[in-house]
């Protein structure tokens, strides 16, 4: 399929505010499409190692050996981080000949991991905003190159005395295209937001649940350790 060479020659020939808000947009796109595959490889891998240590947590495995291989291993991130981060606060308070209330090591054991997974949030949401950004302002941005263009179109015909469409056509068709590409910066954007929105919504969510299942089943643990002594 050819390109039409005209459509060169319309951007070439706009104004140079037409022409910077074309570039803008060009770059807008061009980073948010970035972006879009970055973030899709990041939510790849982190529900894939979600699904991988699931299967290895609930798999009936030693937690103290599953915790001295994930803090051997690196990089770590999602659920392993957050457990290593609960784990390592019950080893440091549940030793034995201490004496530790059990609800007081549950809750400092919560919070470490709540700062994990607040951290990991913090990753999963990472060029979020980008996104957002580029989807609801490059309509507008698009849009004020249109509105100059069309005024700059319209103001040359006061130095003519006859005015004809055929005057004004390539002006406004040169205005027109900023809009065009300015949807084009936003569609892709606004929709890779919503999707991605979703993903990180559910991957919190299961690490979230997680969160609650991993204290529960230390709780049982500390109960069955109390009840043997």
């Amino acid at each position: 399929m050819s390109v039409d060479p005209s459509f060169y020659d319309l951007v070439l020939n706009a104004s140079v505010l037409v022409q910077l808000v074309m570039l803008i947009l060009l770059i807008a796109s061009v980073l948010s499409w970035a972006m879009i595959f970055i973030k899709w490889r990041t939510l790849r891998t982190a529900r894939a190692q979600a699904a991988l240590f699931e299967d290895r947590f609930w798999s009936g495995s030693n937690l103290s050996q599953l915790y001295e291989g994930i803090r051997a291993k690196t990089p770590r991130g999602g659920l392993e981080t957050i457990f290593s981060a609960g784990f390592r606060e019950y080893l440091r308070l549940h030793k034995p000949g201490q004496d530790v209330v059990p609800h007081s090591l549950i809750d400092t054991a919560q919070r470490s991991m709540r700062v994990a997974l607040a951290r990991e949030e913090d990753k999963l949401e990472q060029w979020l905003s980008f996104l957002a950004t580029v989807g609801s302002v490059s309509p507008y941005v698009g849009l004020f190159g249109t509105v100059w263009g069309i005024m700059h179109a319209f103001m040359a015909l006061g130095n003519v005395q006859q005015a004809s469409l055929a005057m004004v056509a390539p002006g406004i068709a040169e205005a027109l295209i900023a809009t065009a590409m300015g949807l084009f910066a936003a569609i892709p954007a606004v929709v890779a937001y919503n999707r991605y929105a979703d993903e990180v919504e559910r991957l919190i969510n299961r690490y979230d649940n997680f969160q609650d299942e991993f204290l529960a089943l230390l709780q049982r643990q500390l109960a069955a350790v109390k009840a043997e002594a």
